[in-house]
Formats: C-alpha cells, sequence, structure tokens
C-alpha cells in the first residue's frame, strides 16, 4: 500500500506510564488559521527508577518554544520525532512549558482542534489531544485541567471548557477571555473547548440530594426552539441514573453543543458534551418521531459516561468497551424504561444483526476486546459497542436487577476516579454477588457470533421433556479454534393454548428460567408434562447468537400469535418470512404468500389489544441484507425479486385491512407513545398499499402525495416522501423538488433528502447520486452530509451490488477522494466493500478491484490503510 504503515499497538505491550501529569493548563489564543496554544505541565515520575526518554505525543503541531522549570530547553535535551517530542533523561519532577502553532480551519478530519461551519471545536477521542498540545494523551495518564481561552469578541461571543468557569474579562482590540478549572482529574480524551457565536438554552435540575445542576444547550439561534426534547431526555436521564444506580451529577453546570460539523453522533466531555446536532435538534415539522427516540437515546447516552467512562475510566484504549458497551447497555435500559420495553429491544436487536452479526462473520471480524490495533479509531464499531451492551446484558440476565445493581455500587466504590479494566468490572460484579462469572472473559476475548442449536422431543410415556443445547463459534481472522462460551438461555415452555407450563425438574415450579450453557453440549429434563409443549427459547434475545431451534413453520405460527414475550414473537414472525423468502430465492421466483405467514399476519391484523408500535414491528419484513445473511452465497437480485414479491403479496391479499388502518389511524399529530405507533402502523399500511400493484396501488399513491402536501409533522411527510421518491413505477420529480424548497434551510433535513434518494432501488440512482455529489448543498467537510449520500448508496443493494461492479468502481472513488478530506469517516463507509466474500465471482473480482485500487492511493491514510489491510485478499 502507498500509506506509510502504521505500528501495530499490542495489548499485551501495555505498560503503565513512567510520568504521571498532577496538572496542566492551557492558554489558547484562538485564530482560524493560526491559533497559539501555550501549555504549561507538572510532571512527576512514578517509575521506580530513572527513564532515559520521555516521550509526550505531538502530531501536526509547530512547536515555537520548550522551557523547563523557567529556562529554555537546550536542543540536546529533547528530540522531535514524526510521532511527538522525546524528553531526553528528564529529572524527577519538573515543570515544562511549550508554545505550539496549529492551523484549526486546515484541519479537515476533524480531530484535535478544528474551525468548521464558524465554530472552533474539539474532538479529542481517542487521540485527537496530541493535535493540540505535547502530552502524556493516553487514557490512563488522568490530571486536573485549567483552561484559558482568547478569541474575537464579535465572532465568538461564546467561551467554554471542560468544568466551572471562573473568570472572564475584556481585552485589547475587541477580544475577549474565559478562564476554566475541572475539579476532577481527567485523560486528555475528554477534553474540550468550543468558541462561537451561538444562542443558549437554559434549564436547571435538581438532584437527590437538593444541589441545583445549571443545564445549558447551545444552538444558532434560529434552532432555540428545537431543544425540547434534548433538554427533556437529559432531566430524565439524570432522575433515572439517580433512580436506578444511585448516580448524581457531580459538577454545577452540565453543558451540551450542537453543531453539524461532528465525525461522531457525540462525545461525553465532562461537562461539556459536543453534539451532532442531529442528536439534539427537533421540532414536529423538521424531525421524525425516530429523530425523537434518537435524540433521548443519545442524550443519556453521553449523560450516563459521567459514571461510566469519566469518573471511572479505561487504562488502555483496549477496555473501550468497558465504558461503550456497558453505556449502551444503560441507554438501551434507559430507553426501554420510557418507552415499550418490547419494542425497544426488537429495535437493539435488528441493530445488532444489521451491524455486529455480518462484522463478525468477515475479515473485520475481532473480540470486544481486540488483542492489537494499526488506528483504535476503527475500533469504534458494532462489535465494541452492540455486542459489547449484549455482554454487560448477559452478566445482568444471569445475576438479576438487584445482584447487577450491587455489583456496579461496587465498580464504582472501588474505581472511582481510577482508569481500569474489563477484568475489574467482572470482578466487581463476582465479588458483590459471590458468583464465577469467568466464562465472560471469553467472550470478550473472542470473536465471531456463537451457533446456538436446539433439539427437544416430547416423551409422552413419561410426561417430559428433554432440551438439547450445542454450540459452535465459526472460525474467524486469527482465531481457527474456538472455545465454549456461557450462554443464558431464558426459556419458557407453553402448553396448546399458549399458556405457561410449570417448570418442574428445572426451573423450581417457575414458568420461565434461564439455562446457562457452559459446554458445548448440554441437556435438560421437564418433567409433570402430561400433554406435548412448545419452547419459547431465547426469551428476550437472552444472548448475541444465531439460534437454530428444532420448531416447524406450524410451531413458528403458533408462537407468533401467542408467545408472550414480545421478541419471541415478533422473532417467530420474521422465521416465517424468511423461511418463504429464502424458498423464493432458491427457485429464483417471487415469494408466494404461505398459509402459515397469511394466517399469522391475519391474526395480527385482527388483534385490536396489541400496541401499534408493535403491531407494525411484527409485520415489517426483514431488510435484504438480513436474509443475505442468511445464505452463503448472497443472491442480490433474487433476494430484491422474492421480498418485493411478498411485500406485494401480502399487500394485494390484506388490501381491504390495509386500506381500512390507513384510515382509521388518521389522527392531528401528537408526541406520545400511542401516537407514534399510529403513525408507524398507518405509514406501513400505506407502503404495502404501493407495493400491491393492484386497483389499490394508484389510490395509495393519491393517498401518498395527498399525505406528503397535507402533513402536519415531519414523519408523515417523509414517509410519504420516500415510498413517492423511491418507487420504481413512478415519477416524483416534482415532489423531489418541492421538498428540497421548503427544506433547504434545514441541514437535517435536507439530509434525509439526500440519503432517501441515494437509497432508491432504481437502475438510475448510480447517476443520480452522480448528480448530488455535486448538488450546491453537498459538502465533502460535512460528515452527515456524506454519510447522508455514500451511506446510504453503499446500503442500497441493488445499486451498490450491481452485477457489473459500477457500484463499487464509483463508491471507491469517492472513498479515495474522502480520504484526503476525512480519513475516519473514509475508513468507516469503506467497510462494505470487506464483504467481498459473501458474494459471487463477478462481484468478488469487481470488489477486491475497487480495495486494489484503494491500497494504491498515494498517502492514503492509516484509517483507512488499516480497513483495507485487513480486508484485501492479498494484504492479510
Amino acid at each position: 500500500m502507498s500509506g506509510s504503515k502504521a505500528a501495530v499497538i499490542r495489548r499485551g505491550d501495555y505498560q503503565a506510564p513512567s510520568y504521571e501529569v498532577s496538572e496542566i493548563a492551557l492558554d489558547v489564543h484562538l485564530d482560524p488559521d493560526n491559533t497559539e496554544v501555550y501549555t504549561r505541565l507538572r510532571l512527576h515520575r512514578i517509575a521506580p527508577e530513572p527513564v532515559a526518554e520521555l516521550h509526550l505525543d505531538g502530531e501536526s503541531l509547530e512547536l515555537l518554544s520548550l522551557r523547563r522549570d523557567g529556562q529554555v530547553l537546550a536542543e540536546s535535551a529533547y528530540r522531535l520525532t514524526e510521532g511527538g517530542l522525546l524528553l531526553l533523561n528528564p529529572p524527577e519532577a519538573f515543570l515544562l512549558e511549550s508554545r505550539v502553532r496549529i492551523h484549526p480551519r486546515a484541519n479537515t478530519a476533524l480531530s484535535g482542534l478544528y474551525h468548521a461551519g464558524g465554530q472552533f471545536l474539539t474532538q479529542c477521542e481517542a487521540e485527537g489531544f496530541r493535535r493540540i498540545t505535547y502530552y502524556l494523551d493516553r487514557p490512563d495518564c488522568l490530571a486536573r485541567f485549567t483552561v484559558t481561552l482568547h478569541a474575537p469578541q464579535d465572532s465568538c461571543p461564546v467561551l467554554l471548557a471542560n468544568g466551572n468557569c471562573m473568570a472572564t474579562g475584556d481585552e485589547e482590540g475587541g477580544w475577549h477571555w474565559a478562564r476554566w478549572e475541572d475539579p476532577y482529574p481527567k485523560p486528555a480524551y475528554l477534553f474540550a473547548m468550543v468558541a462561537s457565536d451561538m444562542a443558549v438554552v437554559r434549564d436547571q435540575y435538581r438532584t437527590a440530594s437538593g444541589r441545583d445542576v445549571a443545564l445549558e444547550i447551545y444552538v444558532a439561534e434560529r434552532d432555540t426552539g428545537a431543544c425540547a426534547q434534548a433538554m427533556d431526555s437529559l432531566k430524565r436521564a439524570m432522575r433515572w441514573d439517580e433512580e436506578v444506580y444511585g448516580r448524581e451529577y457531580d459538577l454545577d453546570r452540565y453543558m451540551i453543543v450542537a453543531t453539524d460539523s461532528f465525525n461522531m453522533g457525540a462525545m461525553e466531555n465532562k461537562g461539556l458534551n459536543i453534539f451532532n446536532a442531529k442528536y439534539v435538534l427537533a421540532s414536529p415539522e423538521t424531525a421524525t418521531d425516530s429523530d425523537y427516540q434518537g435524540i433521548e437515546s443519545v442524550i443519556a447516552h453521553e449523560y450516563f459516561h459521567n459514571w461510566t467512562g469519566n469518573r471511572v475510566t479505561l487504562r488502555d484504549w483496549f477496555q473501550l468497551s468497558l465504558k461503550e458497551g456497558l453505556t449502551v447497555f444503560r441507554d438501551q435500559e434507559f430507553s426501554a424504561d420510557q418507552n415499550s420495553r418490547g419494542v425497544q429491544r426488537i429495535g437493539d436487536v435488528r441493530r445488532l444483526r444489521a451491524a455486529q452479526f455480518p462484522e463478525d462473520a468477515g475479515p473485520l471480524a475481532h473480540p470486544v476486546r481486540p488483542d492489537a490495533y494499526a488506528e483504535i479509531n476503527n475500533f469504534y464499531t458494532a462489535t465494541v459497542y452492540e455486542k459489547g451492551a449484549e455482554l454487560v446484558r448477559m452478566m445482568h440476565t444471569l445475576l438479576g436487577k438487584v445482584p447487577f445493581r450491587k455489583g456496579m455500587d461496587l465498580y464504582f466504590e472501588r474505581h472511582d476516579g481510577h482508569a481500569v479494566t474489563i477484568e475489574d468490572f467482572v470482578a466487581a460484579m463476582e465479588d458483590a454477588n459471590q458468583r464465577d462469572l469467568s466464562g465472560f472473559r471469553r467472550w470478550y476475548g473472542q470473536a465471531g457470533t456463537p451457533v446456538l442449536r436446539a433439539t427437544g422431543s416430547y416423551d409422552p410415556a413419561r410426561h417430559s421433556y428433554t432440551l438439547t443445547l450445542h454450540q459452535e463459534t465459526p472460525a474467524t481472522p486469527g482465531q481457527p479454534v474456538k472455545e465454549a462460551v456461557p450462554i443464558p438461555v431464558r426459556m419458557a415452555l407453553l402448553n396448546t393454548q399458549g399458556q405457561h407450563v410449570p417448570l418442574e425438574g428445572v426451573g423450581g415450579g417457575a414458568s420461565e428460567t434461564v439455562l446457562l450453557l457452559e459446554q458445548s453440549e448440554q441437556s435438560w429434563n421437564f418433567a409433570n408434562l402430561p400433554d406435548p409443549v412448545i419452547p419459547s427459547l431465547l426469551r428476550g434475545f437472552s444472548a448475541p447468537v444465531r439460534l437454530q431451534d428444532p420448531l416447524d413453520d406450524d410451531a413458528h405460527g403458533f408462537l407468533a400469535c401467542h408467545d408472550d414475550d414480545p421478541f419471541n414473537r415478533w422473532e417467530s414472525m420474521q422465521d416465517l418470512a424468511v423461511k418463504a423468502l429464502l424458498a423464493a430465492v432458491a427457485d429464483s421466483s417471487v415469494a408466494p404468500l404461505p398459509v402459515t405467514l397469511r394466517n399469522a399476519v391475519a391474526a395480527t391484523l385482527a388483534d385490536r389489544q396489541v400496541d401499534p408500535a408493535f403491531c407494525a414491528e411484527l409485520l415489517t419484513l426483514p431488510g435484504e441484507d438480513y436474509i443475505g445473511e442468511q445464505m452463503s452465497v448472497v443472491a442480490v437480485e433474487a433476494i430484491h425479486r422474492a421480498r418485493d414479491g411478498l411485500m406485494r403479496a401480502i399487500g394485494r391479499h390484506f388490501a381491504k385491512e390495509w386500506t381500512g388502518l390507513y384510515h382509521d389511524l388518521a389522527a392531528a399529530y401528537q408526541r406520545d407513545g400511542l401516537s407514534i405507533g399510529r403513525r408507524r402502523l398507518r405509514n406501513l399500511s400505506l407502503g404495502y398499499l404501493i407495493a400491491s400493484e393492484d386497483s389499490s396501488r394508484e389510490g395509495a399513491i393519491l393517498h401518498a402525495r395527498q399525505q406528503y402536501m397535507q402533513a402536519d409533522n415531519m414523519t408523515d411527510r417523509l414517509a410519504a416522501f420516500q415510498l413517492l421518491a423511491q418507487h420504481r413505477h413512478h415519477d416524483a420529480e416534482d415532489v423531489i423538488l418541492d421538498f428540497y424548497q421548503r427544506w433547504h434551510e434545514y441541514p437535517l433535513v435536507i439530509d434525509k433528502w439526500f440519503a432517501i434518494q441515494a437509497a432508491a432501488p432504481r437502475p438510475e440512482t448510480l447517476r443520480q447520486v452522480e448528480h448530488l455529489l455535486v448538488h450546491p448543498a453537498f459538502d465533502w467537510r460535512v460528515p452527515n452530509r456524506v454519510r447522508a449520500v455514500l451511506g446510504a448508496f453503499a446500503a442500497n443493494p441493488t445499486v451498490f451490488h450491481a452485477a457489473d461492479g459500477s457500484g463499487y468502481a464509483f463508491f471507491a472513488e469517492q472513498i479515495r477522494h474522502l480520504d484526503d478530506i476525512n480519513p475516519q469517516t473514509a475508513a468507516r463507509l469503506a467497510t462494505p466493500l470487506s464483504r467481498w466474500q459473501r458474494y459471487g465471482a463477478p462481484r468478488q473480482q469487481a470488489m477486491v478491484a475497487a480495495l486494489k485500487m484503494l491500497a494504491g492511493k498515494p498517502g492514503l491514510s492509516r484509517d483507512l490503510a488499516e480497513v483495507i489491510q485487513r480486508s484485501h485478499p492479498d494484504k492479510r
């Protein structure tokens, strides 16, 4: 490859720092093109013996001056290196003063200090602080920060940093300054500063102990009316963390800054969270119901990091899931408590299967705690986040709610203010409950998704049911042999009326139990069962595995109508649909509507007691990508044809029911759970009617056009717009133009406009995407806009995976261009190319050719180089 190859960092090579920083003071004079940073570090040696060299990380810094204990440091006492500053024979304790120059406007990578959209912003996780000043930029170096910001009053009236504002003042030439102190030691990755011209929305929160916390959300002036959901979510998250985990906020001020120029969703910098604006701003006119739910989840996630990530932080980046997986679990539980727990769990699992299962099955597979990396930015993955959350959830399932809370209390008690490891977390759970959880360390160290095979038999003579579970994890890169892992399987047995039967012999007579599979194969016997039973296995998706159950279509149809576990009811409906779709793919035909699936759909439509949001989940077909994951070789066109045909069949057969639902569920906009579910089910009904392609379709298209024009909320308007813009037999150019004209001043809405066009399953979409990339509203420097186009295009199966390879070649060219602007975003977007082995020979060749083209790019970034190296068949 053309780019310089980064050194591989290995977990086994970890060494504690030889020095620690007790205090750091930054004095920052902000200028878009030439910012100067004056830094004072108090260091003292913690290694038992003197060291010959002390390395301070630094990247893209222009060193202007360097002093030690007030004296200019002789050139013989230090050396500048490619990765920073090397101090030679440092004394036991000293004060190091440095002055550097950096260039925020030129920093399009959006890592460190950058200037975008008229704002000075920072993003220091994982290793951005080294782009601001020379420092021990590692998570186990905790220090108290004092920051003084200087900037022009007119362009940057707002000056923010972590902690508490201690003083402000005016300076000559129209400048002003603000000094901030953070009383809590923190690693550099949690450092933040912002300078901008923003309005602020204020509120306050009274903690359980009676302290008042000032809450501030900084946004553009025009967006002040769109912060209500974010503020409400923040206050509910603060209360929930007090009630569920006993964790109270520890500063007097909690700040959120919203920006369009951000690589991630949000960042939990201590007391000063910087957010992608899409997770802050919402009004009924501009945001969908899913946008509102996303804001609730991400606001909570970043707030919960105050304890799981900030107060207790990481020893090294290999422990990343210690904060991210644990905090995802916490935000999922928060959302489940705020909304429908069953619907929330289905959404969690759908996201896991869409992103993490394919990751586990491809060349980018890695354990939740990886053993090595070349670029840590590439390990902010679904495995670390979503699978990491599932590992925490399994411990919660095994221990129970109250014992898990005991473990969390001990974890905070032991490690508050420390940088720790995953072993420390597991040990706290073990010690608090006198329970051996050592098997979970294998989950953290082993890649791949276990396959759980279940077989069962009923013995009418003995009135017993025997259940056998077998686990096997496929080989993954670097790990050909797998060990058995502990798999908690929540289960129940149902009779032919759908009622639970007591679990005699295993469950102590309870209606539900958790079986722990710890070996490759184990069996359990359930007694006193006078009649045959149907097992309901892996209830609530109690482990991140692929379940192969012993049930036939009739049993799945029964569970789809009668199981009282929402996840398993949904899963049974999905299983029926997947089986029908795979059969159609195998025959290269349009999927029929099997009797069992038809009856399950009919029963669901007739059940007026079902929550509308859950009903919509039950009636939504599996996506094309998920269907492809069930195949050894993905048949792109056949999958699309089969799913399209099944949609059409369900739309036609139940046209009367869909039409009735569409009209019956119409209502004025409200923001409550029932109304959200009703909107979702209504828009799903409209989608089935349009898909039907019979006499109902033309009427449905008219309804969609009417809904688009008259909707009183973005959820309904966008649903209609998407159906019209993506329908292959309908010319929607007038609607596409109208949408842009209505919303061109709202970046988050226009991101949706871009994404819906890029996701259209039409032959002309590639040409349309080419036009979108030169549209006046497209900007390569804005990650949201880039993801809206290229991310949606890569998730468009029929166009991205075009048989002639045109989608891959086009996509690789765009990634090549993006790598020079924003390497992190380029590397994350490039991962679909890593899945080349899942496709037939012509597509494999085209995808590998795209990878080779990228590998030969001059100046290839470390971020993208690592993704290609792990994906490319010739480079692994």
